[in-house]
């Protein structure tokens, strides 16, 4: 360590270590605490240094950029700066050890959310895929160099020059927000940069309800088809308005035939909690027939040629819509067509809310068009009052005013 009336005149000549020493430090004398390290390995130039003592009173040292980018005055600008905001109590030192603490988005994702999805979602999957995108874009990034600005350009790009639909745009800022905000909670970062980050919000729900000539035409294939398995869920799907899952994963032990009542195990409900489905006349004679059928099962719908539970319908499903007429009736169109069945028959949101198995009332109230019909039918009672009453003819106004006058007469006699 050396004291040296540092000038810009010296460090243009070029900075030399001694021979024999792969370093020396050139202290500077006006601002007490800075310096210029010379490494032999990069002779002709150094790096401005301020030394400080932390709050343990060790020994730290802040870099302040090179010779070569930054001339003397603004490096003795800086350190100063440096010093006084070390006074106040500031660490450098211990704010950047901080920051190597923040792991990168890479890291966060696989290391701390997905074993956390893997238990708390069953779309945990779905997260893996959408990350792949992500990662390419903002993985090496640690989590509090994530910006907003950045990620509404990588967004709009998903629709411009991948062609992903609007929706499908949308996931991948929602997962970022899912993981930034996690990160918050586990006092990674202090604020999620994806608060408030606008979506695209395209609206792509599909909601297919079965009119009562398509309900007809349905059934009679339904009814007939030599498929009688996959035919016996679709009935039974339209029958209880229950998810496919919720069938196919349906076992015997769930099914109280007395009380007509199959249970949805907390493992298949999209809720995750248990719940009743009530049982109706249709769906009773269905679980009747599949019970002789699947003797010695334990599952009610069994694939006869594997002899294992259904894991999917959708080929045969494509050909049994497509007989019926009905090319653009999803699987899932049966469970909204139920819906559709009870708000027209004048039941309530609650009931359709507690049969479905929906979590929250706003998820039903997207059928809550549907009692139009029943509002009409409703509103036309008082129509029919209004079209009943007709006015008093005048003939009938003499003997009207005849009885009132008999009646005050016998009052006055008496």
């Amino acid at each position: 360590m050396q004291f040296n009336k540092l000038t810009q005149q010296i460090i243009n000549k070029g900075l030399f270590t001694p021979p024999g020493k792969s370093r020396v430090e050139l202290c500077d004398e006006e601002v007490r605490g800075m310096y210029i390290e010379v490494r032999s390995t990069s002779n002709g130039q150094g790096s401005y240094y301020v030394r400080y003592k932390d709050s343990t009173n060790k020994t730290c040292h802040q870099r302040i950029g090179r010779t070569a980018d930054m001339p003397l005055v603004e490096a003795r600008k800086q350190a100063k700066a440096l010093k006084a905001e070390i006074a106040l109590g500031a660490d450098p030192r211990g704010e950047i050890k901080s920051k190597r603490a923040i792991p990168t988005l890479n890291a966060f994702f696989h290391e701390t959310y997905l074993p956390y999805a893997k238990v708390h979602k069953r779309s945990w999957q779905r997260d893996v895929q959408l990350f792949v995108r992500i990662d390419k874009e903002f993985g090496q990034l640690r989590l509090d160099q994530v910006q907003k600005q950045k990620v509404a350009v990588f967004h709009a790009g998903l629709m411009s020059e991948e062609g992903l639909s609007a929706a499908s745009a949308d996931h991948h800022p929602k997962l970022l927000r899912r993981m930034l905000s996690m990160a918050m909670e586990y006092e990674l970062i202090d604020s999620n940069p994806m608060s408030r980050f606008k979506l695209f919000n395209h609206d792509n729900k599909v909601e297919n309800y079965l009119t009562d000539e398509q309900l007809v035409r349905l059934m009679e294939v339904l009814r007939a088809d030599a498929n009688r398995t996959v035919c016996n869920i679709a009935i039974l799907l339209l029958g209880t308005g229950c998810r496919l899952n919720e069938i196919l994963s349906a076992k015997k032990s769930d099914i109280d035939i007395q009380n007509r009542v199959l249970k949805i195990a907390a493992s298949t409900s999209k809720s995750k909690r248990v719940r009743s489905v009530p049982l109706n006349d249709a769906s009773i004679d269905i679980i009747l027939k599949q019970m002789e059928d699947t003797q010695g099962y334990d599952y009610l719908f069994i694939n006869h040629q594997t002899g294992k539970p259904y894991v999917s319908i959708k080929k045969v499903w494509e050909r049994l819509r497509n007989k019926a007429g009905l090319p653009h009736l999803r699987v899932h169109d049966l469970r909204h067509s139920f819906a559709s069945f009870l708000v027209n028959s004048g039941r309530t949101l609650y009931e359709v809310q507690q049969i479905l198995g929906h979590s929250q009332s706003i998820v039903t109230e997207r059928y809550a068009h549907l009692s139009s019909k029943t509002l009409q039918d409703a509103a036309n009672s008082a129509s029919l009052r209004i079209m009943r009453a007709k006015p008093v003819l005048a003939v009938e106004a003499p003997a009207i005013e005849s009885t009132a006058q008999e009646m005050i007469e016998v009052q006055q006699a008496a």
